[in-house]
This record gives C-alpha cells, sequence and structure tokens, in this order.
C-alpha cells in the first residue's frame, strides 16, 4: 500500500528521490525528512549542485568520457600518451583505471557492451567512432579493457574483427581478473596488475 502523506510538496521529493537507482520509496521517504532537517543553504547547495551537474556537464567529443569542455582533461593532456587507446565500458571504469596510476594513455569510452539480450547492438555503442580513431592513423595499440563476462567478450570479439585490418597492437587486460568480473567492482592493485601485463588479444583463441 503506497505511503500517504500529508504535505505534496514532501510526497513529490519522495517521488522525484524514488527514482534514483537503489532508492526506493522507503529510503526517499528517509532522504527527505532528513534533507527537511538540513539547514536551508545546505539543501540549496545540493539542490544547485545536482542542477550544475545536469547543465554543465557534457561528453568529450573525442573519448565520450565526462568533461566540462569540448575535450576532456585526459584528451586535452600533452602529457597522455595518445597512441594508446584504452577501451572500456563506461566513465567509472576510466576512473578506476586512472585510481591505478598505472596508465598514461588515452581512453574511449563506448557506453555500454553489446548485449542482444537487452537490445543493446554495436549500433547502440560508439564503437563505430572507435574505428575512426583507429583508422586515423594516430594509434599504435588499443587495449581493450572490457569486464570478463560475456557481454565483455562479446564486445572484445566484435572490436577485434572490426579492428583487424589496421596495423595496431591489439591488446586485452591479462587474466589476473577474475572470469565474471566488472572493472568497477576490482581492486585497484588487481586492475593495475591486470593492465600492466596485458597480453596480444589474438592470444585468447590459441589452446
Amino acid at each position: 500500500m503506497d505511503q500517504e502523506f500529508s504535505s505534496r510538496v514532501l510526497e513529490n521529493a519522495v517521488t522525484e528521490l524514488s527514482r534514483l537507482p537503489g532508492i526506493g520509496r522507503k529510503t526517499a521517504l528517509r532522504l527527505a525528512l532528513h534533507l527537511l532537517r538540513r539547514e536551508e543553504k545546505d539543501v540549496t547547495a545540493l539542490g544547485e549542485a545536482l542542477i550544475s551537474l545536469r547543465k554543465d556537464i557534457c561528453y568529450c567529443r573525442q573519448c565520450h568520457n565526462i568533461s566540462e569542455d569540448e575535450l576532456c582533461a585526459i584528451c586535452a593532456s600533452p602529457a597522455r600518451d595518445h597512441r594508446t587507446l584504452c577501451v572500456v565500458e563506461n566513465v567509472k571504469d576510466v576512473m578506476s583505471i586512472e585510481n591505478t596510476g598505472q596508465y598514461n594513455g588515452v581512453y574511449h569510452v563506448l557506453g555500454g557492451l553489446i548485449s542482444p539480450m537487452d537490445g543493446i547492438g554495436p549500433d547502440s555503442l560508439e564503437i563505430a567512432s572507435l574505428v575512426k580513431r583507429v583508422a586515423a592513423g594516430d594509434i599504435d595499440e588499443v587495449i581493450l579493457a572490457l569486464s570478463s563476462t560475456m557481454e565483455g567478450d562479446t564486445t572484445n570479439f566484435y572490436i577485434y574483427r572490426r579492428l583487424g585490418d589496421y596495423d595496431i597492437r591489439l591488446t586485452q587486460l591479462a587474466r589476473g581478473m577474475s572470469v565474471g568480473n566488472e572493472i568497477e567492482y576490482t581492486d585497484e592493485v588487481t586492475l593495475g596488475r591486470s593492465l600492466l601485463n596485458r597480453v596480444p588479444f589474438g592470444d585468447s583463441f590459441k589452446q
């Protein structure tokens, strides 16, 4: 049975908070009541931060990482190795790899993984733009840093087929990561070692 509210304003706040992932209506109510107990300036600061997040954050035109400018800080940095390209599923994976301190190249964020069961095909992801970056001839190595799941392996193989005709080194993370693991839940030490000990992607087909 739905909770009945004495205040339409409170009900609206609970409804909006419950739209967040992992937040049910009971949790949303606790959050809303907590905000009511905070100083008005604190709640205003939270609201302004959320509005700014939506209005001022965009996606890098080159790698599709989140950014406040046309190019993200990583793509714009002359200190990065722009000839080494790490392909990841999402922005959280960029953060995870950056936290290892073991990588100095640039990234390409796919925005997901191929999953026919969920209606996600290659055209739904940033694969065409990846091929375009490689075809420009400015990339020496592409690192496939996707999760060790069925969807990740399917996406790896598809990219391998698409990039097979280009003169690049195509590698993947070493299997220090357990099969079935997602990048964002892998500890930094294991992820860093997997990155440093990456292997040619074609080796995964050898018996």
